[in-house]
C-alpha cells in the first residue's frame, strides 16, 4: 500500500467534516480538496470502512455549498445531457475512461480491497450517473483530469 496523495486529516478536519455531514465522519483518510477558506470540500475515504464494508466512493463530497450545487444540477437533469454527449463523442469517451482508471488507482494507492475491483464512482466509464462523485473526483484531481466532473463544475453555480 503507498501513501496516499495528501496529508493524513487532523481532528479538526474530521470535526469540520463530520460537522458538514452532520453525521460522525468514517473511514477518512485524507482530506482531497479544500474551499478557498480552508474548510474540507473533498474527503479521501478508504475503500474499507472501519465496520468492514466496501466503500467504492473514494473521493466523497463533504461541503454543503457543492453537495447543494451538484444536486441542483442533477435535479435539472444534466445527468442525462452528459450522457448523451459521451454516446455522441469518442475522445470525451476516451477521457471519461482515463478519469475512471485514474479514480481507481487513485483508490488503490491507499488499499485495495477485491470487492471493488474495477468499480469507480459516478457511473464512470460508460455512463453520468452520480454528479457528486464526479464533481468530487474532480476537485481532488483538478482540472483536466474527470471531464464530466470539469463540465459539471462549469455548469454549477457554487463558488469557491
Amino acid at each position: 500500500m503507498s501513501r496516499p496523495p495528501f496529508p493524513e486529516p487532523t481532528a479538526a478536519d474530521i470535526a469540520a467534516v463530520s460537522e458538514q455531514l452532520g453525521r460522525e465522519a468514517r473511514g477518512v483518510v485524507g482530506i482531497a480538496a479544500r474551499a478557498a477558506d480552508g474548510s474540507p470540500t473533498v474527503v479521501a475515504t478508504s475503500p474499507r470502512l472501519p465496520d468492514g464494508s466496501p466503500f467504492p466512493t473514494f473521493y466523497y463530497l463533504s461541503h454543503p455549498e457543492v453537495v447543494a450545487a451538484a444536486s441542483r444540477l442533477e435535479a435539472a437533469g444534466m445527468m442525462v445531457e452528459f450522457n448523451e454527449m459521451l454516446a455522441e463523442d469518442e475522445d470525451l469517451r476516451a477521457a471519461y475512461q482515463r478519469a475512471h482508471e485514474q479514480y481507481i488507482a487513485d483508490r488503490d494507492s491507499v488499499g485495495e480491497v477485491p470487492e471493488l475491483a474495477g468499480i469507480s464512482a459516478g457511473g464512470m466509464p460508460t455512463r453520468v450517473k452520480c454528479l457528486h462523485a464526479l464533481i468530487g473526483h474532480s476537485l481532488a484531481a483538478g482540472p483536466g483530469v474527470n471531464p464530466i466532473g470539469d463540465l459539471a463544475l462549469e455548469r454549477s453555480d457554487w463558488n469557491e
